[in-house]
């Protein structure tokens, strides 16, 4: 590998860019490949197999050839409303995903380092905590506070902003309640059917640690939608 190439992979994972190595593992060349940007003479033909794995988020090599794809995509930023027990379960299932969390929990006793060691926790109310963190199409809520008023302007602002996965812990009658509030609050039925809700996949189980296992279920299910 050129040493240009290896300074470009570099600090494109020091920004968490989405781009792919191509390798032909023959020859050794090798090249950055990003969407809709154009390959070097001796890979183009294969662009279409290789924004397939990338799409995909899939390392292998190309059938009947020895070009090989290897994908770096941009860590899922999931951001968890309520420092509750639950919510210490989620960050232990989800230290060996690429995922980047962010607790958001104005109550301090909560949100803290002791119970949340090397996560990102922001002790405020939610619409001050997204004024500080950047989020987009690639960003998660997990809301498990059951408070109206720590949980719901944190689902509104994930409606606003296109969140791909939102959930919301609570019984179903917690859910109608919470749809019958964002009705009020003028989102569309379609807007407030995004939302999971009683949140994960059904698994039977009732213990924090079940119900942390099928939130992160329905959330990995949810990524290889995208």
């Amino acid at each position: 590998m050129k040493l240009e190439i290896l300074k470009e992979i570099i600090k494109k994972k020091e920004k968490k860019s989405e781009f792919a190595i191509v390798t032909n593992l023959t020859t050794g060349e090798s090249a950055i490949y990003e969407e809709g940007k154009s390959l070097s003479k001796n890979f183009k033909k294969f662009t279409s197999q290789i924004n397939t794995f990338f799409q995909l988020k899939k390392n292998g090599t190309i059938e009947d050839t020895d070009i090989f794809i290897e994908s770096y995509i941009r860590p899922i930023k999931v951001i968890v409303v309520g420092a509750v027990h639950i919510a210490q379960y989620l960050v232990n299932y989800a230290k060996n995903l690429n995922l980047e969390i962010t607790i958001i929990d104005p109550r301090g006793y909560f949100a803290s380092e002791q119970r949340f060691p090397n996560i990102k926790i922001i002790n405020k109310w939610p619409n001050e905590a997204f004024a500080e963190i950047k989020t987009d199409k690639n960003t998660a809520l997990i809301a498990l506070t059951h408070d109206p008023k720590i949980d719901d302007p944190a689902l509104q602002h994930a409606i606003k902003n296109n969140f791909f996965y939102i959930g919301a812990l609570g019984s179903k009658k917690t859910h109608a309640n919470r749809c019958s509030r964002l009705k009020e609050s003028n989102y569309t039925e379609n807007q407030i059917k995004r939302i999971f809700g009683p949140i994960g996949i059904k698994l039977g189980g009732k213990s924090a640690p079940e119900i942390a296992l099928s939130i992160i279920a329905q959330l990995v299910s949810e990524i290889y939608k995208k």
